[in-house]
């Protein structure tokens, strides 16, 4: 399906912009990115606007959970992604704004899955399912308050996240307007079924011809 490539793409652009800021050495093929200190930051729009090296253990907006939420959040982030991979699959009449936005919400919660399923291993701090999600924008933004922390500050999201939040968005303006286009129901006799109907009609027309013959004797 053509949507796939989209999830495949958010997919790539989002492992690639990581392991830039995080850096990554693969000896064998040559590869060696020095990557961003823990915390550091560079401006691209002044204040407004930085890429800032950060890494989530846990939720969204930064909130932190212990071993058990982690693990169980590894494992629904791999059921959800089979479940959407499934819908997206089945459902190839849906329109193609809906499409996208399923394969947008896909490719982010696949991106997001290999931070904490495999970076942890990747990088030798902690066993697979355990492993810490990869934010860098930074993004000024007016004060807010969520579940009792105030920031002054946007939550630092990556490719994965905005991919995901795009496509809800997607998904909550277009989906409720949108009906499944469904292929209309046959109407067209079947072949078998109309030789017998042509083969009625040829013994009905003899029936009436012999009882118009009878009558006319009478």
């Amino acid at each position: 399906m053509k949507a796939l490539y989209v999830t495949l793409s958010v997919i790539i652009v989002d492992q690639i912009t990581k392991l830039i800021v995080k850096g990554i050495s693969i000896p064998f093929l040559n590869i060696h990115l020095e990557g961003m200190s823990y915390g550091e930051s560079i401006n691209v729009i002044g204040d407004f606007f930085k890429i800032t090296f950060v890494e989530n253990p846990g939720l969204a907006f930064g909130i932190d959970v212990n071993d058990s939420a982690k693990l169980a959040l590894s494992i629904f982030s791999l059921i959800a992604s089979i479940g959407i991979f499934y819908y997206l699959y089945k459902s190839k009449h849906q329109k193609l704004v809906v499409r996208v936005a399923l394969a947008l919400i896909l490719g982010g919660a696949i991106g997001n899955m290999i931070d904490r399923t495999f970076y942890g291993v990747i990088y030798g701090y902690a066993p697979i399912f355990y492993g810490r999600v990869v934010d860098f924008f930074n993004v000024d933004f007016f004060d807010f308050t969520i579940l009792g922390r105030t920031y002054d500050r946007w939550p630092i999201f990556n490719i994965a996240d905005a991919s995901v939040t795009v496509g809800v968005i997607l998904l909550v303006i277009f989906h409720s307007n949108v009906k499944e286009d469904l292929p209309e129901k046959e109407t067209a006799v079947p072949e078998d079924k109309a030789k017998e109907y042509d083969e009625l009609s040829t013994i009905n027309l003899s029936v009436a011809d012999v009882q118009d013959s009878n009558g006319k004797e009478n």
